[in-house]
């Protein structure tokens, strides 16, 4: 069977208006059932933990939580709700959703991102979100596509 590569884009947000954790939930989700696709971490380093720290939510619990429960996104952002010490307000959420908006990467790996996916150096995404969908299209197409 073949993994799969997570298509939820960091752009996404559920009811509750953060950025990414669809995303987050769903490359969890496949994890906890060996689906996702090589070389996604279930919870990564970079908009992974800025989620789970913006919204000061523990790795361990979460993740717990979505192997065992294997939840719904609604049941997920229900659980979430009566974290303890869950920030939920406006405040946070924009701030978090700022920060994930607001990220570029390196060239490097911006350029390194490019060229795999095919797409010319002169192309105008500097940002993380945009630049990932690309690498994230790229790995369906060669796993499923080509």
């Amino acid at each position: 069977m073949n993994k799969i590569t997570p298509l939820i884009s960091s752009s996404e947000a559920g009811p509750l208006g953060v950025l990414h954790l669809p995303r987050l939930w769903l490359k969890v989700s496949l994890d906890a059932r060996a689906l996702l696709a090589d070389g996604y971490p279930a919870v990564g380093t970079g908009f992974d933990q800025m989620v789970l720290d913006g919204l000061g939510l523990k790795k361990e619990a979460v993740v717990g939580f979505i192997t065992t429960q294997r939840p719904t996104y609604s049941e997920f952002e229900d659980w979430i709700k009566v974290q303890p010490g869950a920030k939920l307000d406006k405040t946070s959420i924009t701030k978090l959703n700022d920060s994930l908006t607001g990220y570029v990467h390196d060239d490097e790996t911006r350029s390194g991102i490019l060229s795999e996916a095919g797409v010319p150096s002169h192309c105008p995404f500097r940002d993380a979100i945009n630049l990932n969908n690309l690498e994230d299209w790229k790995g369906f197409h060669s796993a499923f596509l080509k």
